[in-house]
């Protein structure tokens, strides 16, 4: 089956950035809905009328995946407004920020713990790849048509490289 609109792809790939770092790496096949939320609009792209078997190499700007970084989503807070079991990588959602944190921190933002002083804590609501090129060398492993309930949901849940806030201390990147 041609890769098409409203179809499930399964890829593995190896995400770097232009450097060589390796930032992500899918060994085993993930599933994602063409044509909902799951990808970037560049990958749906170059992977239309693609089929299983297929490899693609992509290199994506900025402004054309997470964004260019923004100094305004850096926010310096009094580290006593926060647990004491705060680690650095910790996220908080905009809106559950701790009462007495800056008013002008987007409520709908992502907020990442990325440095952790005595008195104070910087929260980063930029995701972590802004700014950042990345290069993306990927596999189609399947593809197969989106079920009806796969569509209405625009999403298979598993997202690209978007940070997914879990239980304090835990965070990942899909």
């Amino acid at each position: 089956m041609e890769i098409i609109p409203q179809c499930v792809v399964a890829l593995t790939w190896n995400l770097t950035d232009t450097l060589g770092e390796e930032l992500d790496v899918l060994d085993e096949p993930v599933e994602f809905l063409l044509g909902g939320d799951d990808l970037l609009a560049p990958i749906e792209l170059a992977l239309q009328g693609h089929v299983a078997g297929d490899k693609l190499a992509l290199q994506i700007e900025p402004e054309e995946g997470f964004g260019d970084f923004n100094d305004r989503l850096l926010f310096l807070e009094p580290r006593k407004l926060f647990p004491p079991d705060l680690e650095e990588g910790m996220t908080f959602e905009g809106h559950a920020l701790p009462k007495g944190t800056n008013p002008e921190a987007p409520k709908d933002a992502l907020y990442t713990v990325s440095e952790i002083y005595p008195e104070h804590v910087v929260l980063d609501g930029n995701h972590p790849l802004a700014g950042i090129a990345i290069r993306i060398h990927l596999t189609v492993d399947s593809v197969r048509e989106a079920t009806e309930d796969e569509i209405g949901r625009g999403t298979l849940g598993t997202g690209f490289f978007r940070i997914q806030t879990q239980a304090p201390g835990s965070e990942s990147l899909h």
